[in-house]
């Protein structure tokens, strides 16, 4: 079983969903589909469909999340040096044709928001850069074919 690398506070935030979802959501959807019983004829009620649908969705989600939880493995972020890109690191990095920086946090598959900057460490740029150290250069394979990026500074993230 392969375990899945997360930050502390990545962990409890999944462990809060599958909390709300096993406590809050699965007891609302119970009551809705009850109600929606109620109403009668089952073949033609839109809302007792609608639950039942809901309800299908809170139990997958609720399976997926238990079984990412009890692979999770919380890494030791002060066992980390921050001299290469590892998991839990933020590191800039300059396009090699055009100069422009981006930066990156590189995090487990669960906790990747593309929004906030975080890349899983399975995704192509977190692949091609894990192991680098500032000043290295990296070749990223991307939909237009290999792309040249330098990494200018590794830092470790503060949680």
């Amino acid at each position: 079983m392969e375990k899945i690398p997360f930050t502390q506070v990545g962990l409890d935030r999944l462990k809060e969903e599958l909390n709300s979802l096993k406590h809050t959501e699965r007891q609302a959807v119970i009551k809705a589909i009850a109600e929606a019983r109620e109403h009668g004829d089952l073949s033609e009620n839109a809302e007792y469909h609608a639950a039942r649908e809901r309800q299908s969705f809170i139990e997958g989600r609720i399976t997926e999340l238990e079984d990412v939880t009890s692979r999770a493995e919380v890494v030791d972020m002060s066992r980390l040096t921050g001299k290469t890109v590892t998991f839990g690191t933020e590191v800039v990095i300059a396009d090699e044709v055009t100069d422009e920086e981006s930066s990156y946090i590189i995090v487990g598959p669960y906790e990747a928001d593309i929004e906030k900057r975080m890349i899983s460490t399975s995704s192509p740029i977190a692949r091609a850069l894990i192991g680098k150290a500032e000043g290295d250069s990296v070749e990223v394979q991307t939909p237009r074919g290999p792309h040249p990026y330098e990494v200018v500074t590794i830092k470790l993230i503060e949680i």
